[in-house]
Protein backbone atom coordinates (compact mmCIF):
# COMPACT_ATOMS: atom_id res chain seq x y z
CA UNK A 1 0.00 0.00 0.00
CA UNK A 2 1.34 3.19 -1.04
CA UNK A 3 -0.27 5.39 2.17
CA UNK A 4 1.77 8.96 1.43
CA UNK A 5 3.94 10.47 -1.57
CA UNK A 6 6.14 13.22 -0.71
CA UNK A 7 8.12 14.81 -3.51
CA UNK A 8 8.53 17.68 -6.14
CA UNK A 9 5.32 18.75 -8.11
CA UNK A 10 5.70 17.94 -11.82
CA UNK A 11 2.87 19.18 -13.38
CA UNK A 12 -1.01 19.87 -12.40
CA UNK A 13 -3.75 18.72 -15.06
CA UNK A 14 -6.98 18.48 -13.09
CA UNK A 15 -8.18 16.09 -12.23
CA UNK A 16 -4.46 15.01 -11.95
CA UNK A 17 -0.87 15.67 -10.89
CA UNK A 18 2.41 14.18 -11.14
CA UNK A 19 4.70 14.10 -8.00
CA UNK A 20 8.65 13.30 -8.71
CA UNK A 21 9.82 10.85 -5.99
CA UNK A 22 13.35 10.60 -6.38
CA UNK A 23 13.02 10.31 -9.97
CA UNK A 24 10.23 8.35 -10.35
CA UNK A 25 6.93 10.57 -11.68
CA UNK A 26 3.59 9.54 -9.44
CA UNK A 27 0.54 10.25 -11.37
CA UNK A 28 -2.13 10.54 -9.03
CA UNK A 29 -5.80 11.66 -9.25
CA UNK A 30 -7.08 14.33 -6.49
CA UNK A 31 -10.22 16.06 -6.21
CA UNK A 32 -10.33 19.52 -7.10
CA UNK A 33 -10.34 20.60 -2.67
CA UNK A 34 -6.87 19.33 -2.76
CA UNK A 35 -5.82 20.66 -6.35
CA UNK A 36 -6.79 23.84 -5.09
CA UNK A 37 -4.71 23.80 -2.24
CA UNK A 38 -1.40 22.54 -3.61
CA UNK A 39 1.50 25.18 -3.85
CA UNK A 40 2.90 26.19 -7.49
CA UNK A 41 4.54 23.68 -9.83
CA UNK A 42 8.25 23.17 -8.69
CA UNK A 43 7.50 22.84 -5.29
CA UNK A 44 7.71 20.52 -2.29
CA UNK A 45 4.38 18.29 -2.01
CA UNK A 46 3.30 15.95 0.35
CA UNK A 47 -0.20 13.82 -0.21
CA UNK A 48 -2.09 11.13 1.79
CA UNK A 49 -2.90 8.65 -0.84
CA UNK A 50 -5.04 5.14 -1.59
CA UNK A 51 -3.99 2.84 -4.34
CA UNK A 52 -6.66 0.82 -6.23
CA UNK A 53 -5.50 -2.13 -7.91
CA UNK A 54 -7.96 -3.27 -10.68
CA UNK A 55 -7.81 -6.04 -13.47
CA UNK A 56 -6.48 -3.29 -16.16
CA UNK A 57 -4.73 -0.39 -13.77
CA UNK A 58 -3.12 0.79 -10.18
CA UNK A 59 -4.49 4.00 -9.82
CA UNK A 60 -3.70 6.45 -7.29
CA UNK A 61 -5.70 8.43 -5.22
CA UNK A 62 -3.89 11.59 -3.42
CA UNK A 63 -5.62 14.29 -0.51
CA UNK A 64 -4.15 16.81 1.28
CA UNK A 65 -5.44 15.57 4.52
CA UNK A 66 -5.79 12.63 5.62
CA UNK A 67 -9.40 13.59 7.29
CA UNK A 68 -10.34 13.52 3.23
CA UNK A 69 -8.54 10.29 2.78
CA UNK A 70 -10.47 8.73 5.73
CA UNK A 71 -14.02 10.12 3.90
CA UNK A 72 -12.64 8.85 0.22
CA UNK A 73 -12.34 5.48 1.96
CA UNK A 74 -16.02 4.90 3.60
CA UNK A 75 -17.32 6.71 0.14
CA UNK A 76 -15.47 4.36 -1.76
CA UNK A 77 -16.98 1.28 0.18
CA UNK A 78 -20.59 2.14 -0.60
CA UNK A 79 -22.04 -0.28 -3.26
CA UNK A 80 -22.32 1.29 -6.60
CA UNK A 81 -20.04 4.24 -5.55
CA UNK A 82 -16.46 3.72 -7.04
CA UNK A 83 -13.35 6.46 -7.17
CA UNK A 84 -14.42 8.81 -9.91
CA UNK A 85 -17.76 9.08 -7.95
CA UNK A 86 -16.12 9.92 -4.45
CA UNK A 87 -13.39 12.18 -5.78
CA UNK A 88 -16.91 13.96 -7.36
CA UNK A 89 -18.21 14.08 -4.19
CA UNK A 90 -15.09 15.87 -2.51
CA UNK A 91 -14.48 18.20 -4.96
CA UNK A 92 -17.81 19.81 -4.69
CA UNK A 93 -18.44 19.41 -1.27
CA UNK A 94 -16.07 19.77 1.97
CA UNK A 95 -15.43 16.88 4.42
CA UNK A 96 -17.32 19.41 6.74
CA UNK A 97 -20.22 19.76 4.03
CA UNK A 98 -20.52 16.00 3.68
CA UNK A 99 -20.94 15.57 7.54
CA UNK A 100 -23.08 18.27 7.93
CA UNK A 101 -25.26 16.49 4.49
CA UNK A 102 -25.27 13.28 6.50
CA UNK A 103 -25.87 14.48 9.62
CA UNK A 104 -29.28 16.77 8.21
CA UNK A 105 -29.50 14.22 6.07
CA UNK A 106 -29.88 16.95 3.21
CA UNK A 107 -30.49 14.98 -0.65
CA UNK A 108 -30.85 18.39 -1.96
CA UNK A 109 -27.38 19.64 -1.44
CA UNK A 110 -25.66 16.01 -2.20
CA UNK A 111 -27.79 16.21 -5.17
CA UNK A 112 -25.81 19.63 -6.28
CA UNK A 113 -22.44 17.07 -6.97
CA UNK A 114 -22.12 16.41 -10.54
CA UNK A 115 -22.76 13.04 -11.42
CA UNK A 116 -24.73 12.29 -8.33
CA UNK A 117 -28.26 11.53 -8.86
CA UNK A 118 -31.29 11.49 -6.23
CA UNK A 119 -30.92 7.64 -6.20
CA UNK A 120 -27.17 7.52 -5.43
CA UNK A 121 -27.66 10.79 -3.05
CA UNK A 122 -30.15 8.66 -0.74
CA UNK A 123 -27.68 5.47 -0.89
CA UNK A 124 -24.61 7.76 0.07
CA UNK A 125 -26.44 9.83 2.95
CA UNK A 126 -28.10 6.90 4.72
CA UNK A 127 -24.79 4.28 4.34
CA UNK A 128 -22.66 7.45 5.61
CA UNK A 129 -25.00 7.98 8.81
CA UNK A 130 -23.64 5.17 10.93
CA UNK A 131 -20.27 5.52 9.38
CA UNK A 132 -19.68 9.39 9.66
CA UNK A 133 -21.19 9.37 13.11
CA UNK A 134 -21.25 7.91 16.36
CA UNK A 135 -23.77 6.03 18.56
CA UNK A 136 -25.50 8.43 20.78
CA UNK A 137 -24.86 11.84 18.53
CA UNK A 138 -21.87 13.52 19.72
CA UNK A 139 -21.55 12.71 23.39
CA UNK A 140 -18.20 12.67 23.32
CA UNK A 141 -18.09 16.92 23.21
CA UNK A 142 -15.91 18.34 25.82
CA UNK A 143 -17.36 19.95 28.74
CA UNK A 144 -16.57 23.07 27.31
CA UNK A 145 -19.12 22.62 24.52
CA UNK A 146 -15.88 23.73 22.29
CA UNK A 147 -17.46 25.07 18.72
CA UNK A 148 -16.63 22.51 15.94
CA UNK A 149 -16.16 19.80 18.73
CA UNK A 150 -18.86 17.37 17.00
CA UNK A 151 -16.80 18.00 13.55
CA UNK A 152 -13.55 16.57 15.59
CA UNK A 153 -15.64 13.57 17.08
CA UNK A 154 -16.62 12.80 13.32
CA UNK A 155 -13.51 13.44 11.47
CA UNK A 156 -12.06 10.88 14.52
CA UNK A 157 -14.83 8.28 14.25
CA UNK A 158 -14.48 7.83 10.16
CA UNK A 159 -11.05 7.46 10.65
CA UNK A 160 -11.81 4.05 12.31
CA UNK A 161 -11.20 5.27 16.05
CA UNK A 162 -13.38 4.02 18.58
CA UNK A 163 -15.87 5.97 21.13
CA UNK A 164 -13.42 5.49 24.16
CA UNK A 165 -10.34 6.88 22.20
CA UNK A 166 -12.35 9.51 20.22
CA UNK A 167 -13.77 10.44 24.37
CA UNK A 168 -10.30 10.82 25.20
CA UNK A 169 -8.68 12.77 22.51
CA UNK A 170 -11.37 15.23 22.36
CA UNK A 171 -11.80 16.03 26.35
CA UNK A 172 -8.03 16.70 25.91
CA UNK A 173 -8.15 19.83 23.98
CA UNK A 174 -7.94 23.13 24.58
CA UNK A 175 -11.04 24.80 24.36
CA UNK A 176 -11.65 27.29 21.45
CA UNK A 177 -9.63 24.96 18.94
CA UNK A 178 -10.74 25.73 15.02
CA UNK A 179 -12.12 22.44 13.87
CA UNK A 180 -8.40 21.88 11.81
CA UNK A 181 -6.29 22.37 14.43
CA UNK A 182 -8.61 19.95 17.19
CA UNK A 183 -8.24 17.45 14.58
CA UNK A 184 -4.37 17.56 13.98
CA UNK A 185 -4.21 17.52 18.26
CA UNK A 186 -6.45 14.82 18.39
CA UNK A 187 -4.97 12.99 16.17
CA UNK A 188 -1.01 13.26 17.77
CA UNK A 189 -2.67 12.79 21.44
CA UNK A 190 -3.79 9.34 19.42
CA UNK A 191 -0.58 8.18 17.84
CA UNK A 192 1.20 8.78 21.22
CA UNK A 193 -1.21 6.71 23.31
Amino acid sequence: MIGRISGRLLSKQPPQVTVDVNGIGYEIDVPMSTLYQLPATGADVILYTQLIVREDAHLLYGFATEIERALFRQLIRISGVGARTALSVLSGMSVADVHEAVRTQDIARMTKVPGIGKKTAERLLLELRDRLTLKGGDSAAPAGGAPGAGDVVNALAALGYNDREVTWAVSQLPAGASVTEGIRQALKLLSKS
